[in-house]
C-alpha cells in the first residue's frame, strides 16, 4: 500500500489545474479518495471532523450487502438447478453459475451509472460523488435475474440523470435511484419485469446450468398467491411443495436476485445498526406497519383477495419486503430525518407495501412503490414534525411569559 501511495503521490501533480491532464482531475481524485482518507484539512472556521466520511459508509454498505449479493449468486444456480428436475445441487457450480448470471448486470449499471456521474463531475468541475457505489449494486440485486442488459442500461441512465443529476447530484435526490430504475423498468417493459419466467434463469452460461423448456413456471410465492383462487392457500404448492415459511426465510424461492433471503438480510442489518449507518427507528416501524396491515388483511381475509389469508409474518418474509425495510426505506437521503418523522415515515412505507400486494392482484408487490410513495412525502412528514415542535414551544413559552 505504501508503493501505491508514492505512485499517487508521483503522479498527482499531472493532475492539478496547471498538470497535463487536470482535465481528469475529478477522477483522479475520485480515485484516490476511494483509497484514502483525504489529508486536506480546512483553513478557516470551527468544524468537527468524523474519520467516517462517506465514502466509507458507502463501502459499509456495499459490505452489508454481500450476504444478499452471495446467497442470489446461490440461488440463482439452484432455482436452474430446481426448475430442470435435478437431484444433486453441487455447491460451487451453483455458486459460479449465479457470478456468471449477475456479473454483467452488475458491470452494465456501475459503467452506465459512474459514466454518466464521471461526465457530470468533469461538466461542472465538481468531485466525482460516491453515492453510486451503493446503487451500482442495488440496481442488479433488486431486478429479476432475466432482465436484459440494454433494458438495465438505459433505465440506469435515465434514472442516474433524470431523478439524481438534475437535482444537483448526490444527497439532492428526492427518489431512491436504485427504484426508480427499477420502476422505470416495471412501468417500461412490463413483460420482461413480470410473470411466470423472468425470476429464473433460463439457459445455460458457460457450460454451467441447464437450458429450460418454454413451459416451465418460475413465478414467486406472491405471484402464484395473487393468482390462486382456491381461497385455503395451503392448497397451493410451490415446486410440488407447500410454500414453506423456512425456505422463504432463507430464501429458496423465485425472486429478485438479492432480495429473497430474509436471512443474509438480516445479517447485512446487523452490520448497518452496530455501525449506526442505519435507522434503527425507520426498520422497526416498517416492520411495525407490516404487521398492522397484515392482521388487518387476515382479519378480514376475503378470497377475492388470496394474499390477505398470509399469515401476517409471512408478509414480512415474501417479495422485497425485508430488502426494503433494511436498504430501500433507509436510504439517508431521501428518507424522514426527524426521529419523530422517521417512525411515520416507516410505518408509512409498510402499511403500504402490504396494503398493495393484498388489496391488488395485478401486482402482487408492493415494497417499491411503497418506499418512493415515502420518499416523496418524507419533507412533508418532517415539515409537519418541525412545525408541532415549533408550536409546542411557543405555547410553552407563552405559559412561561404569562
Amino acid at each position: 500500500m505504501k508503493a501505491l501511495r508514492n505512485y499517487l503521490n508521483r503522479i498527482k501533480p499531472n493532475f492539478e489545474p496547471d498538470g497535463k491532464l487536470h482535465a481528469f482531475r475529478s477522477v483522479f481524485d475520485g480515485f484516490e479518495t476511494f483509497l484514502y482518507t483525504p489529508n486536506t484539512t480546512s483553513t478557516s472556521g470551527v468544524n468537527v471532523h468524523d474519520s467516517l466520511d462517506s465514502k466509507r459508509v458507502m463501502i459499509i454498505v456495499v459490505l452489508a450487502l454481500m450476504p444478499c449479493l452471495l446467497f442470489g449468486m446461490y440461488n440463482a444456480g439452484y432455482q436452474n438447478w430446481l426448475a430442470a428436475g435435478a437431484t444433486e445441487f453441487p455447491f460451487w457450480q451453483l455458486m459460479a453459475y449465479g457470478l456468471l448470471a449477475v456479473l454483467p448486470r452488475i458491470v452494465v449499471a456501475y459503467v452506465v451509472g459512474l459514466g454518466i456521474e464521471f461526465v457530470v463531475a468533469q461538466w461542472r468541475r465538481e468531485e466525482i460523488q460516491e453515492g453510486f457505489l451503493v446503487t451500482g449494486i442495488l440496481i442488479p440485486l433488486i431486478c429479476p435475474i432475466e432482465t436484459p442488459l440494454w433494458m438495465l442500461a438505459v433505465a440506469t441512465a435515465f434514472s442516474v440523470i433524470f431523478v439524481k443529476e438534475v437535482f444537483g447530484g448526490t444527497g439532492y435526490n428526492v427518489f431512491n435511484v436504485a427504484l426508480v430504475t427499477r420502476a422505470v423498468l416495471f412501468f417500461g417493459y412490463p413483460a420482461q419485469m413480470s410473470g411466470d419466467k423472468v425470476f429464473v434463469s433460463t439457459n445455460s452460461i458457460c457450460g454451467l446450468g441447464f437450458d429450460l423448456p418454454d413451459g416451465f413456471s418460475g413465478a414467486t410465492p406472491l405471484g402464484q398467491i395473487a393468482s390462486f383462487t382456491g381461497g385455503n392457500l395451503e392448497l397451493l404448492n410451490l415446486k410440488g411443495n407447500p410454500i414453506s415459511t423456512w425456505d422463504a426465510f432463507l430464501g429458496l424461492i423465485p425472486g429478485s436476485f438479492g432480495e429473497t433471503s430474509t436471512l443474509a438480510i438480516l445479517i447485512g442489518a446487523v452490520l448497518l445498526l452496530a455501525t449506526g449507518i442505519a435507522s434503527w427507528r425507520i426498520m422497526l416501524s416498517v416492520i411495525a406497519g407490516g404487521l398492522f396491515m397484515g392482521w388487518v388483511a387476515n382479519v378480514f381475509q376475503t378470497p377475492t383477495y388470496p394474499a390477505s389469508f398470509l399469515d401476517p409474518f409471512d408478509q414480512l418474509l415474501f417479495g422485497g419486503f425485508a430488502f426494503a425495510a433494511v436498504f430501500m426505506a433507509t436510504d439517508p437521503v431521501t428518507a424522514a430525518r426527524t426521529n419523530p418523522g422517521k417512525y411515520v415515515y416507516g410505518f408509512l412505507v409498510g402499511v403500504v407495501a402490504v396494503l398493495i400486494r393484498t388489496y391488488n392482484n395485478g401486482y402482487p408487490e408492493g415494497a417499491m412503490l411503497a418506499v418512493l410513495l415515502a420518499n416523496a412525502l418524507a419533507p412533508l412528514i418532517d415539515y409537519c414534525v418541525v412545525q408541532l415542535n415549533v408550536s409546542r414551544r411557543m405555547r410553552r413559552q407563552r405559559r412561561v411569559a404569562s
